[in-house]
């Protein structure tokens, strides 16, 4: 038996930049947010579920509440691989009611909500999900170092390469390039040392930097968001989206993308009803129902 005592939900939506967590009554209403440092983790299991546990207890504290009043939890984690990444997490928390999964089923849940529809989610990495009814298929999400594309981390590594090929006359030359160059001291070693050792919110960091020269007609912008849309493009085809199915574009660059999609998906463009941690908390909540149901 759970008790009479209402319990309390909590989300987590952890990525390559930052954790986020909420705490939510049975009613859904949050009473508590948190936040902490990158929880990607794959890139490092120790410092996510570190983070992990200071965002939870940001938001306990906010909440005025305690890991003894936790019901249920959803953490949608970025870098989470398969089942033993999840239960290697959810062994680390100490809460009752613990679902761990990658950011996707967190991410669409947040930005679809009840709707049919597609989500190109796209921050530091990248996804692209189609939900119909209780179905959810995905695509990408597998991480800087194979994939990614589009995302963030992507796109701060193709202009940095494009920077290179300028610097060997192998491409042309753009106030863009000329512009990264000169923030490594116009020195390209201090490129490839920065290169060499950065984590992907390290080369997401170089990413504004190209969606911005390429709002101002930028050619070497230009050519790396058509790069990343091209992608988009072809994984959204591949869905075969339906009449009125949405398209929800998510993340630091999901909507800077918007502009350089095809006329049909851009027609299908629907705001989202929110983000990842939102998604998580809904995904909570109905552990905490179905938890409370059968008490």
């Amino acid at each position: 038996m759970l008790g009479s005592a209402p319990l309390l939900a909590i989300g987590l939506d952890g990525g390559g930049s930052r954790c986020r967590a909420a705490v939510a009554g049975p009613d859904g209403r949050v009473l508590g947010r948190g936040e902490a440092g990158a929880a990607n983790v794959t890139t490092d299991f120790t410092e996510a579920t570190r983070n992990i546990l200071t965002a939870a207890a940001a938001a306990l504290a906010a909440a005025q509440a305690d890991a003894a009043a936790v019901g249920a939890v959803h953490a949608g984690l970025a870098g989470v691989m398969g089942p033993d990444d999840a239960a290697r997490v959810a062994a680390a928390l100490p809460f009752a009611g613990v679902a761990v999964t990658d950011d996707r089923p967190t991410s669409v849940a947040g930005a679809l909500g009840a709707r049919d529809g597609a989500l190109a989610a796209v921050g530091t990495g990248s996804f692209v999900a189609l939900k119909r009814g209780a179905a959810l298929r995905c695509v990408g999400g597998w991480g800087a170092e194979v994939g990614d594309q589009a995302s963030g981390a992507w796109l701060g590594r193709a202009l940095l390469e494009y920077v290179l090929l300028a610097r060997d006359g192998l491409a042309a030359e753009t106030g863009l390039t000329r512009e990264t160059l000169a923030a490594f001291g116009g020195d390209p070693n201090a490129i490839v040392r920065f290169a060499a050792a950065a984590r992907p919110a390290d080369l997401a960091g170089h990413a504004p930097r190209v969606a911005d020269a390429a709002d101002a007609g930028d050619a070497t912008g230009l050519a790396l968001m058509r790069r990343g849309v091209a992608y988009l493009g072809r994984a959204l085809d591949a869905f075969g989206l339906a009449r009125g199915e949405v398209l929800c574009l998510t993340g630091g660059l999901g909507p800077r993308y918007a502009a350089f999609l095809a006329e049909d998906h851009r027609a299908r463009i629907a705001p989202p009803d929110g983000d990842a941690l939102h998604g998580a908390v809904r995904l909570a909540l109905a552990r905490l129902a179905a938890r409370r149901g059968a008490a």
